[in-house]
């Protein structure tokens, strides 16, 4: 999955039909959170997502198919891989600060033990 051609799209193609279509999949933005939050290997993750590891390794294939990913190998026997935002995973990190904030207001009860606990604070960079 490269760019879309909006043309290609259902109904009024816009931008943001075309975002959804490359990232519009749940376990595609945590992976792109979980990435941004430092962790850079299959299980670490897996871990951060709780999603299922068939589902991880097919986001993840679709993500660096897509350039929001970049796969860089750490080991070759057997190979092993880490996974770093390339620019337009960046570009992708107030998108997720905006669904934070929308969350916090929206999704999530004012009173929940967790909201406080859990905290977001993307890397600036990602080497």
């Amino acid at each position: 999955m490269g760019l879309v051609a909006l043309a290609s799209l259902p109904g009024r193609p816009c931008a943001i039909a075309a975002s959804l279509e490359v990232v519009g999949e749940r376990w595609a933005l945590l992976v792109v959170r979980e990435v941004g939050l430092g962790a850079r290997r299959f299980n670490e993750i897996v871990e951060g997502t709780g999603a299922p590891r068939d589902r991880i390794a097919s986001r993840l294939a679709t993500l660096v198919e897509a350039g929001v990913l970049e796969k860089r190998q750490y080991q070759s026997a057997p190979p092993r891989y880490e996974y770093h935002l390339t620019p337009s995973g960046r570009d992708l990190l107030p998108v997720l600060e905006a669904l934070l904030v929308w969350g916090r207001r929206h999704a999530v009860s004012p009173d929940d033990p967790d909201l406080k606990r859990r905290r977001w604070a993307p890397l600036e960079e990602d080497a």
